[in-house]
């Protein structure tokens, strides 16, 4: 059963007409792709969107499985090498006034939203688990028209190149990660995640100045181990055989090839003091919108001594955006407030674990999820005591909470945490504190140690007996 890809149809020459010379054994006939025509129409009222004056054509099937209103979606195996067609209208642009070349950077990035803000950490990732590989690269003998292919070492997933409008052009691409390396490891039969393949395409300007930004386009994908993209897609192909008419008629009808679709360029990091962030989240296959990177990045502004000394407190679903971000700061947070700068605190408490931790890491988004969730923290040791009223005024200082029991918490169950908090009880200097004893059988003196101190039963409770020594100054305590 044949699909045929249902983009808009845009008339443009053929490649033959674009590119007139010799026919050649050593080039590649061009793919018939639908969006070509031969004859020109005129003076004919379309309500189709204006034809681009760049379009990019990726030479790989797309999949019959994908429903209308949705991006198409195009299935690659790792690995082989995919031509990227890169073509100019010169009807609708005079390429006599630019440059004669034109850089073109080609990036694979996330699709989906939670990976595009830890997608630092998941490259970092996967640099040291694949150490000397590329997640993209440029097949230069293949390609056709590619001048000066540059790949830059510290951008895994980003490579450039130069290329002139007025000749043929083929780029061939190898993407080299798999989509199920970004999946949570389960039990096997993980769902891949979707990748993002972009090209943004300036015009060279000078030295001091940036280039001038032309046209930006991307499709999606989705990348298999070798020959798992063909079984992939003869899989999709027999289940929409198998739907009855009425049903495949939720589908888009598939194409030979893959048209890029316009969007919006990948943000400048020069731009600002904001981290690149992937512009990329499709819901129409019809328009590539960008995320604002200052409605993402932005937190809004607020009095940071308010912050100063508030005691944690839980995060209250009525929160407003504003309180959110206090929030956050006061939990240590600071560094996520910018890509949480539009939740509320109805929105962060939806969160799942599995959500923070995919757009905290592990280690902070653990922490993210326990804050919120407010567990309890259960201390070691705790002990009640309290204090012996005293015979004489002058013999310690005036407490006026002898005489009840309070609790004390211990964690380390060391001698010098005892001491402190006992200290901080009986309102006594730490420093003058020489000895503490505890009362045994038959009313003996057993001096603390850290031992002791962590074979005491949870929940006891003791009478503290401060006695006064003279030489050194000080004090002992005796729990009774």
């Amino acid at each position: 059963m044949l699909f045929w890809h249902n983009q808009p149809e845009h008339l443009w020459p053929s490649p033959g007409e674009l590119y007139p010379g010799p026919p050649s054994g050593l080039l590649r006939e061009s793919l018939p792709l639908p969006y070509l025509k031969q004859e020109e129409l005129h003076n004919i009222p379309s309500s189709e969107p204006p034809c681009p004056t760049f379009q990019y054509v990726l030479c790989a099937a797309t999949s019959p499985a994908v429903k209308q209103q949705e991006e198409t979606l195009t299935y690659l195996n790792q690995g082989q090498s995919y031509e990227v067609q890169m073509l100019c209208n010169p009807k609708l642009g005079d390429t006599t006034q630019w440059a004669r070349l034109l850089k073109s950077v080609v990036r694979v990035v996330f699709h989906d939203r939670r990976l595009q803000y830890t997608e630092q950490q998941q490259l970092d990732g996967w640099r040291w688990s694949r150490p000397g590989d590329r997640i993209l690269d440029i097949d230069v003998p293949l390609s056709v028209g590619v001048i000066e292919p540059q790949v830059l070492p510290s951008q895994l997933n980003t490579v450039e190149f130069h290329w002139d409008p007025t000749k043929r052009t083929s780029l061939f691409l190898q993407v080299h990660c798999i989509s199920t390396e970004f999946t949570p490891r389960k039990k096997g039969g993980e769902k891949g995640v979707p990748f993002r393949l972009q090209i943004d395409t300036f015009k060279p300007s000078d030295k001091e100045l940036s280039p001038e930004h032309l046209h930006s386009a991307g499709c999606l994908i989705k990348v298999f181990k070798p020959k798992g993209a063909d079984r992939k897609l003869k899989t999709d192909r027999e289940k929409i055989e198998k739907q009855p008419l009425h049903e495949r008629d939720k589908y888009q009808a598939a194409s030979e090839t893959t048209v890029f679709l316009e969007c919006s360029p990948w943000p400048d990091p020069s731009a600002g003091p904001h981290p690149p962030l992937s512009p990329l989240a499709l819901t129409s296959p019809h328009a590539c919108k960008l995320l604002s990177t200052e409605r993402l990045c932005s937190s809004p502004p607020f009095a940071l001594d308010t912050l100063g000394g508030s005691p944690a407190e839980d995060l209250s679903p009525g929160a407003s955006i504003l309180e959110t971000q206090q929030w956050l700061h006061r939990h240590r947070f600071s560094s996520y407030c910018r890509m949480l700068a539009n939740f509320t605190g109805t929105d962060l408490l939806k969160l799942t674990r599995r959500d923070l931790i995919q757009i905290c890491g592990a280690a902070d988004g653990i922490r993210l999820f326990n804050t919120l969730r407010a567990r309890p923290i259960r201390h070691r040791l705790t002990l009640y005591v309290a204090q012996e009223a005293s015979r004489q005024e002058n013999e310690v200082p005036k407490n006026p909470d002898s005489g009840f029991y309070q609790e004390i918490s211990l964690d380390e169950l060391s001698v010098v945490e005892l001491k402190g908090k006992l200290a901080e009880l009986l309102a006594l200097p730490a420093n003058q504190i020489h000895r503490l004893f505890h009362q045994g059988p038959g009313g003996i003196l057993i001096l603390l140690g850290d031992q002791v101190v962590q074979n005491l039963k949870d929940e006891s409770y003791f009478v503290a007996v401060v006695k006064k020594v003279q030489n050194p100054d000080g004090y002992y305590l005796v729990l009774t």
